[in-house]
């Protein structure tokens, strides 16, 4: 096993980290406040390689390996957990254009999603499904030249900002399931589309929200992958994404934990330091140890990826532990800087308010802990 980052590896770090300082930390809180993701920050990342860099350069990528995207990620979350929503989106919807879309398809919008200058969303969440993303109710009918649209969306991250959207809908009979899926690539632009949006607690410059079809005509040279199939083929890349997720939620907390390190060496109480006690700092050392685990877990199944192993085990360890433990390590952070940190001079409520909402989207953790119990008994069989 070889820990060490390479010459490439660090250079493309370091850029992230310093454009993560410089550029994307001073508006994290003024970004939470308006609502609205940056569009001009967005394109100086893409312009530096920083979205979906693991595509292949003719894509407008930098083919790098997918640990470097995690790597990313990270720089970018530590200073803005909402932010690095542009890299999330960016990796993962970019492989399934990459792998289902026509080559006409992926070569309009892929490097313009590389270069910042697109947006693309996913929307499977209905309101009747929540867990149960199999039980699709939206409907695509056939007709000539395409299919057209009807029914709902819900919780769909960036709903009212992204310029295009990968849509699942049903295909096949009412009680076909999984096997009755196709996924469709719509513009957000098209007519019979409305959006609506929700008024939630954190991660709200991404914002959430519904969307509307109403007869929304989608041509047929807009599917992915094979109709009624989409489900199976395209839900292939979350276990990419779920990696990504862990180490966002993680850079948070990382954050949080170097900052209440230094702060308690320099809050004195009776005389002396806090850091001279050992319930500030035993608390403090629990959570250095379990966020390093869940940082290598995270990293291994990135790994795993880049070797073609098997990874939907470790991908679904990490979208139900590093989320739950970055919220508890802020947590943790925010009182022992005492009502200061409850205040908003510090960011620990922001972040608190931003991670948890990965404890509940794209896999509750009963869900993922269900897929590491399949993949465990099969192991057996």
């Amino acid at each position: 096993m070889d820990f060490s980052l390479s010459e490439d590896q660090q250079s493309i770090l370091d850029a992230a980290r310093q454009f993560s300082v410089n550029e994307v930390a001073p508006g994290y809180q003024a970004r939470d406040k308006s609502g609205q993701f940056s569009r001009d920050l967005t394109r100086k990342m893409g312009a530096l390689g920083l979205i979906a860099s693991e595509q292949p350069e003719e894509l407008g990528g930098s083919g790098v390996d997918h640990l470097t995207t995690g790597l990313i990620i990270e720089a970018i979350a530590v200073n803005d957990f909402n932010m690095a929503y542009v890299q999330l989106l960016g990796s993962l919807n970019s492989q399934i254009l990459a792998g289902y879309a026509s080559s006409e398809l992926a070569q309009k919008w892929i490097p313009r999603i590389c270069a910042g200058d697109a947006i693309l969303g996913v929307a499977l969440t209905e309101p009747g499904g929540g867990s149960d993303a199999a039980n699709l109710q939206l409907k695509a009918r056939k007709t000539e030249g395409g299919f057209f649209l009807n029914g709902e969306k819900t919780s769909i991250s960036m709903a009212d900002q992204a310029d295009i959207m990968i849509v699942f809908a049903r295909t096949g009979a009412t009680d076909s399931r999984a096997r009755g899926v196709s996924a469709f690539l719509v513009e957000m632009n098209w007519d019979g589309i409305e959006v609506g949006r929700f008024d939630d607690l954190g991660q709200r410059c991404i914002g959430r929200g519904s969307i509307f079809f109403d007869d929304c005509f989608v041509p047929a040279d807009h599917q992915l992958g094979e109709e009624n199939k989409a489900f199976s083929q395209v839900m292939e890349g979350f276990d990419f994404s779920r990696a990504l997720i862990g180490l966002q939620c993680l850079a948070v907390a990382s954050q949080s934990l170097e900052e209440t390190w230094s702060y308690v060496q320099q809050r004195e109480a009776f005389g002396k330091p806090i850091s001279v006690n050992q319930g500030v700092t035993f608390p403090l050392a629990e959570a250095q140890t379990y966020l390093d685990a869940a940082r290598l877990l995270c990293q291994k199944t990135l790994w795993l990826k880049d070797q073609g192993l098997p990874h939907t085990k470790e991908a679904a360890m990490c979208k139900w532990w590093p989320p739950k433990l970055a919220f508890e390590i802020v947590h943790q952070c925010l009182l022992l800087h005492g009502h200061g940190g409850y205040g908003k001079d510090f960011l620990f409520e922001q972040r608190l308010r931003d991670v948890l909402g990965l404890q509940i989207g794209d896999g509750t953790a009963q869900i993922m802990k269900m897929i590491i119990a399949r993949e465990k008994l099969g192991e057996n069989q």
